[in-house]
């Protein structure tokens, strides 16, 4: 039997250890990317006898993707750092 065991953070409010035997490791990868899984902890694949963290390459497998540079706006940056430089000119 293999399974997932995600720990949640909630801050003051406590920790909370989602462990459900049905789940897979693409579920636990959408709940993340989709936001029902939020402050995550560690996530711990539980196999046979054997306890794996996989956090980091779960956590990479739901990144949002990379934005390719020439996406960014560069005049709008641009105008933004001008727009600091006045702004400590003044005092």
């Amino acid at each position: 039997m293999q399974y997932f065991v995600v720990m949640i953070d909630y801050g003051r409010r406590g920790r909370e250890a989602v462990v459900d035997p049905e789940i897979t490791r693409r579920e636990v990868i959408s709940r993340i990317v989709s936001g029902e899984y939020q402050n995550v902890l560690f996530i711990h694949e539980i196999g046979e006898n054997s306890v794996e963290d996989v956090t980091e390459a779960i956590l990479a497998e739901a990144a949002l993707p990379p934005i390719p540079p020439e996406d960014i706006d560069l005049q709008a940056k641009r105008l933004d750092h001008a727009r600091d430089l006045r702004k400590h000119e003044r005092t």
